[in-house]
């Protein structure tokens, strides 16, 4: 179960030896056909090495997170700093499940306009099935964890049906919503791991959801690859000033506990504004979650002179990765 390695390139143009499309696609449909999990047999949710003891230590955050290593969050008592952690990790984890809703939404109208015979059917819809059982281990992490959690702000919540329209009426920037919601989820996920971990369960929930979303990361750049070049020149070029946008909505949406969340966790203002403002850290902090979207849009040429001037003001401009996934101390 191997991501789909995307080089970048000039729109229309295939290096020698690179897979197409159409073998992309049959690959990524046998890999979800020999790996794949289910939430209620693959998590072994009752076990001792995976209970929720909702005192435990370990939900303290680690210095992964923003939040985790801010002075404020590190001066509170230890109860103070499990009920807060474990507050933030689910606030995390429910957004995603918020998101992945938002995926099948959208998801099934795109599969209803394709004609048969295509082959992004057959994927896409191997997909949609992973995403339903992320949705249901997402919950259930939930239920056990912090009932209480909110989740997404309220815009993204009630605009779900709306957005989900995109998957017909212009599937490339849904395709780019998708990316907007599952690249910063997997990059810290991707991070909390490498640093060591956090609680079993939600480590044994994290690597469960990158196995399965590297394969939906890569055809969310495999479609974009494909077919960006068909589109029409000025819907080329909304895709490419509304593809920021998307992507820092996507990644405050998901970082940044909604207002609900952080009035319930006690979180004031001023940390709120140190933790995912505008200052040098956090900015570093967005724009890491956003390497291989650049690499992607450098390659299909929609981060040219006429849209770069969009990625730099909202920021999510920097330096492209190298190669999909490449960790942030690689980039440095």
């Amino acid at each position: 179960m191997v991501p789909v390695q995307l080089a970048k390139r000039v729109v229309g143009y295939r290096p020698q030896g690179k897979q197409s499309y159409e073998d992309t696609l049959r690959t990524l449909s046998e890999a979800s056909v020999e790996t794949h999990f289910e939430a209620f047999k693959d998590i072994a949710w009752d076990s001792p090495e995976l209970a929720v003891d909702l005192d435990d230590e370990r939900w303290i955050l680690p210095d992964a997170d923003p939040l985790g290593r801010h002075p404020w969050y590190r001066s509170l008592p230890r109860e103070r700093r499990i009920e807060v952690g474990r507050h933030r990790m689910a606030a995390i984890v429910k957004t995603g499940s918020q998101f992945e809703q938002l995926l099948l939404v959208g998801g099934t109208q795109f599969l209803a306009g394709l004609r048969n015979g295509n082959p992004e059917f057959r994927y896409f819809m191997h997909e949609l099935t992973e995403e339903t059982h992320h949705i249901q281990m997402f919950q259930e992490f939930t239920n056990r964890v912090c009932p209480e959690v909110r989740g997404a702000p309220g815009w993204l919540v009630k605009g779900i049906p709306r957005i989900g329209r995109l998957g017909e009426r212009f599937p490339a920037l849904f395709f780019a919503i998708v990316l907007a919601g599952e690249e910063p989820i997997d990059h810290v996920q991707k991070d909390i791991l490498r640093a060591g971990g956090h609680h079993p369960l939600l480590d044994r929930i994290m690597q469960v959801h990158i196995a399965e979303e590297a394969r939906h990361i890569g055809f969310a750049h495999a479609f974009l690859e494909e077919h960006a070049a068909e589109l029409p020149l000025v819907r080329r070029w909304v895709l490419g000033v509304l593809a920021p946008l998307v992507m820092r909505l996507g990644a405050d949406a998901i970082m940044v506990p909604s207002k609900t969340d952080r009035a319930a966790m006690g979180i004031p203002e001023d940390v709120v504004r140190d933790v995912w403002g505008d200052n040098a850290e956090a900015a570093k902090f967005r724009r890491d979650l956003f390497a291989d979207v650049r690499m992607l849009f450098d390659g299909i040429g929609l981060r040219g002179w006429s849209t770069r001037w969009a990625w730099r003001a909202l920021g999510v401009d920097g330096r492209p990765a190298r190669y999909r996934a490449e960790p942030a101390s690689a980039a440095a």
